[in-house]
């Protein structure tokens, strides 16, 4: 690979600015510093740099930070390669030096795609669904730190209420048929209100088999407590809007999940781990992500 490039740019990323170190087939530095990251400032380098012969950029990371310089360069036709962070760290050990800066990073980076060419690594479409996945998987978790806190919430201002009903259906606060009738009727007075045919008819649009099961224990339920609780009556106004709140997010999320699986169907790996018992299609996403750019 060094004989058919005239410059090695290695660039240490970083949110605002990079460090940039440019050498030769030789070693000469032809350009050492901080590189803004935009992409007038990075197609500028790129196109100087260019001028003393086939250019490589070589990044430490190819996603997040790191993903406009590679999509800059591979614009502007230049080859792109990564160094992994493993090699990165071994590689380190051979220079001279303890302390960690952007300008030995960088430079340490150029220096080994010009001198160790088999420790980069292509930036291929496998990369390019690995930071697809990584947007995903973070707005899922996000989605999943809503639903939690969602379902407390309902969970919460049940039990302050009426402690019985909490029981019956706060473990599956989560379930379709519980949010549909959480939604259509309210709290426990509304719930109250409601015949038990309305209530069954609810509950087996999204729960056929367990819909009577749950009903009868919603009557149960509320046929254990007699007094009405303080705050009832804003319990009813507050949790359909919690349980609406609860079935968008829930919604998002399946969403989410199947934009990953279609993203994973196109991994070569993903096939495999999905396979494995136990592993989703959340779990797979998680695990590429942890071992992609290793």
């Amino acid at each position: 690979m060094s004989s058919s490039f005239g410059v090695f740019l290695g660039l240490d990323v970083g949110k605002d600015a990079h460090h940039a170190v440019g050498l030769d087939p030789e070693g000469n530095r032809l350009h050492d510093g901080p590189l803004p990251n935009t992409e007038p400032k990075l197609k500028a380098l790129f196109d100087k740099l260019a001028g003393h012969g086939p250019l490589l950029v070589v990044v430490d990371q190819p996603a997040t930070i790191g993903a406009l310089p590679v999509a800059v360069a591979r614009a502007a036709g230049h080859q792109v390669t990564y160094l992994p962070g493993l090699a990165m760290r071994r590689i380190a050990d051979l220079y001279p030096g303890r302390a960690k800066t952007d300008a030995r990073d960088a430079f340490i980076i150029a220096d080994a795609a010009r001198s160790l060419p088999h420790t980069l690594r292509p930036v291929d479409v496998g990369d390019e669904a690995l930071a697809e996945l990584e947007v995903l998987v973070g707005f899922d978790d996000d989605l999943a730190g809503e639903a939690t806190r969602i379902a407390n919430r309902i969970r919460g201002l049940l039990t302050g209420i009426h402690p019985t009903l909490e029981h019956a259906i706060g473990p599956k606060v989560n379930h379709p048929a519980v949010l549909e009738i959480l939604s259509r009727c309210g709290g426990p007075a509304g719930i109250a209100k409601a015949s038990r045919r309305k209530l069954t008819a609810i509950a087996q649009v999204h729960a056929p088999r367990m819909g009577e099961r749950l009903v009868e224990a919603i009557m149960t339920a509320l046929g254990e407590q007699t007094v009405t609780v303080p705050g009832t009556a804003a319990a009813d106004t507050v949790l359909p809007r919690l349980a609406d709140s609860l079935k968008t997010v829930l919604l998002q999320r399946k969403q989410v999940a199947e934009q990953v699986e279609g993203i994973l169907d196109a991994h070569p790996l993903a096939g495999v781990l999905t396979s494995m018992p136990g592993i989703g299609v959340r779990t797979a996403a998680r695990i590429l992500l942890e071992v992609g750019y290793a």
